[in-house]
């Protein structure tokens, strides 16, 4: 017999992602007992429900504890980086720090991306949504400020598309805003801490390379239903 679990898992599975106002989406979100179930039947499976207030969707992803199994079985590890080469993965924090860090502060001073910086009664407003608060980045001074960093125009280009295809930003004319997954997919308590201390602007003086190898490891969660090819490059971003 289906179930209302059943069908939120399998929509899950099907589409990547789901808005937070979906029926289903908000009773996982509210009904303790209804989330218990899908916590159970997804960590049967090796998953969980991935999800934060900052962001507009939730989605499925791999549980730590069984990605050795997955990405360790061969004799190199398969890295975690959805196929991603080094240039790429370090486009994705920029983006993450450029656009999510902003915005999150936005929310959590209840502003929306148009407030007044100044309004004294922001704090009294409810927490606005991910599509009020996200601004996103021009692609101009992107490429401006990390084009030489970053493999130039063509290598950009490139990583940009792969990244929207992805899910992690969509681009809108100049503007680079926020996909569904960048808020969800990136781990806040690995990356923050390291680029506020100063990591991100440290490492863009010597590579990116060691941007991937100092600010992203553990830090990209493994969507569920994603065939993630073995990397050239022997780039170590998640374990």
């Amino acid at each position: 017999m289906i179930d209302d679990a059943q069908i939120l898992i399998a929509r899950l599975m099907t589409h990547q992602t789901l808005k937070r106002d979906e029926k289903l989406v908000k009773r996982a979100l509210s009904d303790e007992v209804f989330r218990a179930e899908i916590d159970t039947r997804l960590a049967n499976c090796g998953l969980k429900f991935l999800d934060n207030v900052y962001a507009d969707h939730v989605t499925l992803a791999l549980q730590r504890t069984v990605e050795p199994a997955i990405f360790g079985s061969n004799s190199v590890w398969q890295n975690n980086n959805f196929g991603l080469a080094r240039d790429g993965v370090a486009l994705l924090v920029v983006l993450w720090a450029q656009i999510i860090l902003p915005k999150r502060e936005r929310q959590e001073a209840h502003q929306l991306a148009d407030d007044d910086q100044n309004d004294m009664f922001g704090k009294d407003k409810p927490m606005p949504r991910a599509e009020n608060s996200s601004i996103g980045i021009s692609y101009k001074a992107l490429l401006t400020d990390f084009g030489d960093k970053l493999g130039k125009k063509t290598r950009m280009d490139m990583n940009l598309g792969q990244l929207a295809k992805l899910g992690f930003i969509e681009r809108r004319n100049d503007m680079i805003t926020e996909g569904p997954l960048l808020d969800l997919m990136m781990d806040t308590d690995t990356l923050k801490e390291r680029i506020i201390n100063g990591a991100l602007a440290d490492v863009f003086k010597t590579s990116p390379v060691t941007i991937v190898e100092t600010a992203v490891e553990t830090a990209i969660e493994t969507p569920a239903g994603t065939t993630l090819p073995v990397a050239e490059q022997d780039t170590h971003v998640s374990h």
